[in-house]
């Protein structure tokens, strides 16, 4: 959170916000202290003053902070915040636990600071309705100071520490789906797991499933307005439909849509990017916000890509992935009497890698993977020849429905990735297998490609066979062909649920949708550049 800028929300933090929010409504500023203080006796009988969401500095700590509310008597110099808690009192003897006491007396060393005498605090849990009085002791002073001082040192980290192993604070942590801790310590050894021996299987210590989902709008002339905090997306007069900012992941625009600066501030400032792709699905870029602030992994991530050795090993995973993937689709599509043979093969190229650390050679590796598969893709199409026809891989522009389709789902495939990537504070344009090149996310397009036959292709099938998609959704005009916004509508729609799915992770060994493995994939990644753990594999499908 400090180093990297890094915050996810869960159940608990959205509550702990909800009840501060009397507090956070709007932002006081604290009565200046009287420069003496009333002698013994005859101290003044007024109520405190109450300073709620109250802002405070000392340059000689080094330290800001926001305080819930203070409580103070300016004529007497004193003052005691007070912090709230969404949970109950601890059963503990101290009754609050420590960092809630040396949070506390870190305001108190603020108020000092601004010539209030602070001696006591309170902790208010709101789950017990109850306030705990917290006593600023020298001992706790002297641990809060050296916890400031650690908090500073680690500011110039460019590694996180090694993650808590097993530890039930796991359990509940909203950043635990950014640890990842299980994930690190099962990868940062390249020793395998022995079961036996008391080894545990790593836990999903975050959802399964991303309730959020991006808002997509293809409808040419709309416009994205906000009412609160709601999205309206608007055509004339007529209201298209709305949806609440929470319940929105990215925003994705298609075309001459357009989205009011106002609307755009509060995308932007809560954290999600708005995506611009052509009328026809091509993937012009983002806007987005500030961002992560992880500006080492970028540093990591430039210096990986000068590192042929490592890029060499980075590329032969992603490869040896995604033709073991061409296959498993293959397997579970294809008609088995005429693709037969190129299953065998494709299962016989991937094991025969090149042995030379040439990036050259290993794209010849991949081409000739490609061709076997496209060779026998249109065995996996349920539909009359006539109707789906398909020889081999066209694009820009792509020349028949099928390619069509596969351009634009490889299309939302790199806008995915380059999503992800950004999350994690990696730049997506400069790529380690894939050639940096003006305007093209070549680091995306190295995430996405062990992905491209389980998710893209995946996705071309089921609207191609469930008849989700026909030919008359498409518009030919000479040697292109292109979707009408009906085709792209029902492959939206099948793009979703397939990215909501749930796949068993095959080294966690834990149930996770789609759209969660890829974001698992940069996250992991960007610890393997970081040198946190040993291996990144890419999943293959059984």
């Amino acid at each position: 959170m400090y180093v990297q800028g890094r915050w996810e929300d869960n159940e608990f933090t959205v509550e702990g916000r909800a009840l501060h929010s009397r507090v956070d409504r709007i932002d006081q500023l604290l009565p200046e202290a009287a420069q003496s203080s009333t002698p013994d006796g005859d101290a003044s009988d007024a109520p405190p003053e109450i300073a709620r969401s109250v802002s405070l500095g000392c340059d000689q700590l080094q330290l800001m902070g926001k305080l819930d509310l203070v409580s103070c008597d300016p004529e007497g110099g004193e003052a005691a915040p007070v912090e709230t808690k969404r949970g109950k009192v601890p059963d503990i003897p101290e009754q609050s636990y420590p960092p809630e006491r040396a949070q506390l007396m870190a305001q108190g060393l603020l108020l000092r600071s601004h010539g209030y005498q602070a001696d006591h605090g309170f902790v208010y849990y709101a789950g017990s309705r109850k306030r705990v009085r917290v006593e600023f002791s020298e001992e706790l002073e002297t641990d809060t100071l050296r916890i400031i001082e650690r908090a500073r040192s680690g500011r110039g980290e460019r590694n996180c520490p090694d993650p808590l192993q097993d530890s039930p604070k796991c359990w509940g942590c909203s950043l635990a789906g950014i640890c990842l801790p299980d994930e690190t310590r099962a990868l940062a050894s390249s020793e395998k797991k022995d079961k036996s021996s008391g080894g545990k299987d790593p836990r999903r210590l975050y959802a399964a499933r991303d309730q959020r989902t991006p808002l997509y709008v293809q409808e040419q002339g709309a416009r994205i307005g906000k009412r609160d905090r709601r999205l309206i997306v608007t055509k004339g007069k007529e209201i298209l439909g709305e949806a609440k900012l929470r319940d929105v992941s990215q925003v994705v625009i298609f075309g001459n849509t357009s989205v009011t600066p106002q609307a755009l501030h509060l995308i932007l400032s809560d954290g999600k990017p708005v995506v611009h792709l052509s009328t026809g699905g091509w993937f012009y870029g983002l806007s987005v916000g500030m961002g992560v602030e992880n500006a080492y992994a970028r540093k990591d991530q430039f210096e990986a890509a000068t590192d042929e050795g490592r890029r060499f090993e980075f590329a032969l995973g992603l490869i040896e992935a995604k033709i073991g993937n061409q296959r498993a689709i293959l397997r579970r599509n294809g008609d088995k009497s005429v693709a037969g043979t190129s299953i065998d093969r494709l299962g016989k190229i991937r094991k025969r890698p090149p042995k030379k650390h040439d990036l050259d050679q290993l794209r010849g590796w991949e081409g000739n993977a490609a061709a076997e598969y496209f060779s026998v893709f249109s065995t996996m199409l349920k539909v009359e020849t006539a109707e789906f026809h398909f020889q081999t891989r066209n694009r820009r522009p792509p020349k028949d429905p099928v390619n069509a389709l596969l351009s634009f789902t490889y299309a939302l495939l790199a806008k995915e990735c380059t999503v992800a990537l950004m999350g994690e504070g990696l730049d997506p344009w400069w790529g380690l297998y894939h050639q940096p090149r003006h305007g093209r996310p070549a680091l995306a397009l190295d995430l996405m490609e062990p992905f491209r036959p389980v998710i893209a292709d995946s996705v071309v099938l089921s609207v191609i066979n469930t008849r989700m998609v026909t030919r008359s959704d498409f518009i030919f005009n000479g040697n292109a062909c292109a979707m009408k916004p009906k085709a792209r509508k029902a492959v939206l729609q099948a793009w979703e649920s397939r990215l909501d799915q749930l796949f068993t992770h095959p080294t966690f060994e834990y149930r996770c949708s789609w759209r969660t493995i890829l974001r698992i994939q940069a996250r992991l990644f960007c610890r393997w550049l970081q040198g946190d753990i040993k291996d990144w594999t890419c999943p293959v499908v059984r």
